[in-house]
Formats: C-alpha cells, sequence, structure tokens
C-alpha cells in the first residue's frame, strides 16, 4: 500500500506545473518562455476619436513623418492633377487619410511583417491614399496647384440630411374610428 501511495505523489508531482524558473535573458532584460508576457503595446486610436493634448501630439508626430519621410520619397511634383496644401493639417479628411497611411507604414516595417511588409504599404496603402488625398477633384483641390501660387482653402462640406431637419410628424392613425360599425 506504502508503495503505491508513494507512486501517486509521484504522479502528482509529474502531473503539476513547474515552479516558474529564472529566465536565462533576465540579464538582457528579456523574459524567458516561461516568464511572464511582454506588455502589450496600446491600441491605436483614429486620429480624430483623439482630443485635446493627445490629438496635439499625435498631430506633430504624423507632421513630422509627413514632412521629414513621406513628402520628400513620395511627394512628387504638385500640378493641378496632384494638388497640395502646407496647411494640410487644417482638412481633417487628409489628416484622417495620412495617419491611417502612417499607422499602416509603422505595421508594414517591422520585421514581424515579413520581407515583403513594404511591399504591400506601398501596394496596398501608399498608393490607394496618395491618389485619394491628392486627386484633381479630392479634398485639396482648392488648394496649392502649383508651387509659385500657394494657396489654402477649405471647400464646404455637404449640409445636414433633410431627414435630421424635418420635424417628427403626428402619427397616422388606422381607419376612422368614429364612425360606427356598420
Amino acid at each position: 500500500m506504502e508503495q503505491t501511495a508513494e507512486q501517486a505523489r509521484q504522479l502528482d508531482h509529474l502531473a503539476s506545473t513547474p515552479p516558474p524558473a529564472a529566465s536565462p535573458f533576465a540579464a538582457f532584460g528579456m523574459p524567458g518562455f516561461g516568464g511572464p508576457p511582454a506588455p502589450a503595446m496600446p491600441e491605436p486610436r483614429p486620429i480624430l476619436e483623439l482630443e485635446g493634448e493627445a490629438y496635439e501630439d499625435e498631430l506633430d508626430a504624423l507632421s513630422d513623418w509627413v514632412d521629414d519621410f513621406l513628402l520628400p520619397v513620395y511627394g512628387a511634383e504638385v500640378t493641378t492633377a496632384a494638388p497640395w496644401c502646407l496647411q494640410w493639417q487644417e482638412h481633417s479628411d487628409v489628416v484622417a487619410w495620412l495617419h491611417a497611411l502612417w499607422l499602416a507604414y509603422q505595421q508594414h516595417k517591422d520585421p514581424e511583417a515579413g520581407l515583403a511588409g513594404m511591399f504591400v504599404w506601398h501596394r496596398d496603402f501608399l498608393t490607394h491614399a496618395m491618389a485619394a488625398i491628392r486627386a484633381p477633384g479630392g479634398p485639396l483641390s482648392a488648394c496649392m496647384t502649383s508651387p509659385e501660387r500657394p494657396a489654402h482653402r477649405l471647400l464646404p462640406g455637404p449640409p445636414p440630411s433633410a431627414r435630421a431637419e424635418k420635424e417628427p410628424e403626428a402619427p397616422v392613425s388606422g381607419p376612422d374610428e368614429s364612425r360606427p360599425a356598420s
């Protein structure tokens, strides 16, 4: 009986999870295989959902990326077919497009995106976003179309829908209930 009890204790011990061991990578500030997971990165939020200082900080970082990387590399010439605006930060739709493009850039330049990550960014994000932003009839079409004539004009958006302006109507009643039944 004692031998059976000892075997049961050994089986219980072998089936239990081992205590966490020190990470062989602890000296480098890296978690081990059984250690705690790395802290999760904060979820990115669309820039137009941010307010106050958070919005201003994100817009500053976006402006640095646009001015220091995007425009020098992919800006091309300003023409009537590809307008630009030196005050693009005042065009909320352009800010939203460029912010989404920047977030996609950060994701696809990461080594985890693989060797084709940047190709995917060029093909699926850069080309489409720049075509939409700089289209002849796009959000910047009323702005600078020639570097010699800098211009900035915000185009008016559509008015509220007619439905939002209507006052609620009285409910429609069924058959005339005041008539006596025949």
